[in-house]
Formats: C-alpha cells, structure tokens, sequence
C-alpha cells in the first residue's frame, strides 16, 4: 500500500514548477490590475518554458536493482556489486540521484557510474549519492568495486533513487530496493597434520595408522607367518637368514573428525583479513583449515557448535562436504547463555567413540572446561586448541581493573593446567603444524596397552 504522503501516479512537483507557476500567475494579476501590457510580455517565458517542459509527462517510476559478481569470494578478494537503474518510460530522466548502503567489510575503492570512475577509498566509501542522467529505455549501472575485508554474509542495500523529468520541474518519489547479502567464505589458514589418527572408524582411508595392515607404510621385517601374502617376502633378507620373511605394513584407514565451535564468548576486535583476529575470526578460520585437510585426505568430517543454538552438520566426505562447511561457517555467531548447552549439543548418537574431537574455544567460560573435561573422561580423544588472542590487551581503565586482568590470566592457567591433568592437551592455533605433537600424543595413548588388560 502507498504511503498517504506519497503523490498519485508516484510524481510530484518540484520547487521550481511552484515558482515558475506563482511568477506567472503574479505577473498576469499585476498587467491586469496595473494594465502594464510588458508584464504580460515578462510573463510569456515564463508560461511557454514551463509548457514545453510539461509537454510530455513521464507515465512510469524507475526501475532499480541489485546485483553482486562472484558468488565465491574468500577474505581479501576483490568484490564487486552493481546498482542498475533503468528507465522504461518513453521519456529521458535529466537527472538520477542514487545511493546504497554497504557492509563495513565491504571496502569500496572505486565507483563507476555511466562510464566515468571515481576512486573514493579516501572520500567516505560508497555511502553517498551518485547522479548521471538515464535517457529513455536504457539502463545505467553504478558499479562498485573493492576488497571483501571479513568473513560472513554482508549486506549491500538497501539501494535508493530518485529521477527528476520535464527539466527538473518533475521529480519521482523514491524507489528502494530490497538489500542483497554478499558471502564472504573465510580465508583458509595452511595447516597440515601429518601424525597417525588415535583410532580408525573405517578400514580404508589415507591415514597412516600405527597398527599393521596392508597399507603403503613400512613398519619393519618380521618372520613369515600363515597369511602373508608372497609378494611381501623380502627375499634378501630371507636369503641372509635363512628363513622366509616378509615387509611389515601399517594400515591405512580413514577417520572421523569431529570440529567443536566454542561460541559462547567473544573477545578481541576484528580488524578483517589484514587486522587482528578476534576469537571469532580464529575459530572460523581455523575450523574451515582443519575441515579441508581432513576431507582432502579422504576423512569424515562433522561440525558442532556449543552453544544455546546447538547448530551441526553430519559427517560427510569429499568436496561437497567441503563447501557445506564453507557455508555453514558463515553463520556462526557468538551467543552468550545462562543455560548449560551440554545435553542439547552432545547426545550419545552425536559423538562417535573413535572420532577425534578438536574442539576450538577461548576457555573464557567455565562450562567449557567442564564439557572437555566430561569429554575427556568418556574416553573421547580430545584435543582443545586456544583461540583466544595471545596479544589481547589489558583493561586501560584506572583502580582495580589490571589487578582484575591478572587475577583472571592466572586463573585460566590454572583452568589449563586441571584440563591437562584430565588427559586433555591444550594448543594455541598457528596455522601449519599446530596439531601435529598433541596428534602423536593422542595417537600413542590409543595404541598404548591398557593397564590391567589381559
């Protein structure tokens, strides 16, 4: 429904109509009342300017859209949006004044509108009105273009504009179009984890276990056994002593790996791809690192988050897996709540027994400690990597507030050190390597003897 204020027919007009108009209708009242016949003369451009400028009337508003170019864009890739206005009337807009909003982590550098560009990295960005004229059935783009600074889906629009006709004496009323979302997909830190998983949830895969099988890894030369196959013998060494042996394997096997987002709290200030990192920033990033080393591999990967709204994806494999990740990571936000989010996210059905849990948090909250250390002691292979900011800056307020700061470090350290103490290694994110001791570690205690087994 049309707003009451709005003009019927979407047309209104203008200041100058309303003086051309009154000045006319002045100067007739006063040749009339004065019998001046050079007032009507005086009046006559005035009445002829403002009939030929009327002549044709405009029957149709503009037309306006919105349009983003890559659909796939990572952080610190070039973006680019479109502000299309067109005219499908028969009649010319002098004038067309548009302006769209843009996302803070869209960074407009430079904008060309009907053929001419115009650099405003330094000027304000995109956030300011644009005119250029549209002549009749034709459409002109307004093309933004830029850096996308952070993951997520960033809005661009609402876009608005406004035309003017009939030599400025028209002017529409304003046409808005809805705001379209831009994804962001967040920049994969390198990482690479080349130790043996804990435990195999399939028989075949990539992974080089530590125990034998047939797979590509050697393992050492052992005495032939009923079984082996005979392209294993190692005739060299079985000629030396004398008795058949053969190449001992390790097997290869697949995995399951399960990512755990810790979205309970947010720290530090996010600068984008080229700024620091708040906790958020690490999380995302390195959760979209870790799911594309494992799936290239071939492994099972699952998402979780802890939090009040208990978002997770299945395990899945391969490239499509990949790119659902990708997605599911943009809306992952952080969301404080006074409620325990442990039986809502992690039900027996949920968590495999021989997945690998890596689960990424700040350890700013108690509870999250608490589900590792449950975790822990279920017999789950856990591994926690710190997300929080290693230069997160102390409180600059006066009195207690750096007594308070420091009070609080200690007190994470020792939550650390309990957590460890339960069986759980503790790791700051580093990109490439930043798993590979706490995975040995992980691994050897899986293949280690039980005490008390027979």
């Amino acid at each position: 429904m049309a707003d009451r204020h709005e003009p019927a027919g979407g047309w209104a007009p203008t200041w100058a109509l309303g003086r051309a108009v009154l000045l006319t209708g002045l100067l007739l009242v006063a040749a009339v009342l004065l019998g001046r016949i050079e007032l009507v003369v005086l009046a006559t451009p005035f009445a002829l300017g403002t009939a030929y400028g009327l002549r044709r009337r405009p029957g149709t508003l503009p037309e306006l859209a919105l349009g983003t170019g890559d659909a796939h864009l990572v952080e610190g890739s070039p973006m680019a949006a479109t502000v299309t206005v067109a005219n499908p009337d028969t009649v010319s807009y002098d004038v067309a004044v548009v302006r769209t909003r843009m996302s803070r982590w869209l960074r407009v550098e430079k904008v060309s509108f009907g053929g001419a560009g115009v650099d405003v990295s330094r000027s304000g960005g995109a956030d300011r009105p644009f005119v250029t004229s549209v002549p009749r059935g034709t459409a002109v783009d307004l093309s933004l273009t830029g850096t996308a600074l952070r993951w997520g889906r960033h809005p661009i629009g609402p876009a608005g504009t406004r035309v003017a006709v009939a030599d400025g004496l028209l002017v529409s009323r304003s046409v808005i179009t809805e705001p379209v979302r831009m994804r962001v997909y967040p920049m994969t830190e390198p990482f690479e984890a080349v130790e043996a998983m804990p435990r195999a949830a399939g028989l075949v895969g990539a992974h080089h276990s530590r125990r034998p099988g047939e797979g590509g890894e050697l393992a050492g030369v052992r005495v032939f056994a009923p079984g082996d196959r005979l392209r294993r013998i190692d005739w060299r060494v079985s000629l030396r002593a004398r008795q058949l042996h053969v190449a001992a394997t390790l097997s290869d096997r697949d995995a399951e790996v399960v990512v755990l987002l810790d979205v309970l709290a947010e720290a530090g200030r996010s600068g984008g791809v080229r700024g620091p990192a708040s906790v958020l920033d690490t999380t995302v990033r390195a959760a979209a690192a870790i799911a594309e080393h494992y799936l290239h591999r071939g492994d099972r990967v699952a998402l979780l988050e802890y939090g009040p709204a208990a978002r997770r994806l299945r395990p899945a494999t391969g490239r499509r897996q990949y790119l659902t990740v990708l997605e599911w990571l943009l809306d992952v936000k952080a969301e404080s709540s006074p409620y325990e989010p442990y039986d809502q996210v992690f039900g027996p059905q949920l968590l495999s027994s021989d997945a690998l849990v890596v689960v990424l948090t700040p350890l700013l909250d108690e509870r999250s400690a608490q589900m590792l250390a449950r975790m822990a002691r279920g017999g789950r292979f856990v591994v926690a990597v710190d997300t929080l900011p290693a230069d997160l800056p102390p409180p600059k307020d006066q009195g207690w507030a750096e007594v308070a700061y420091r009070l609080w470090r200690l007190d994470r350290d020792t939550m650390i050190g309990q957590l460890r103490e339960h069986g759980v290694p503790v790791v700051r994110w580093a990109g490439a390597g930043s798993l590979d001791q706490v995975l040995r570690d992980v691994a050897r205690l899986a293949t280690a003897p039980r005490v008390g087994a027979r």
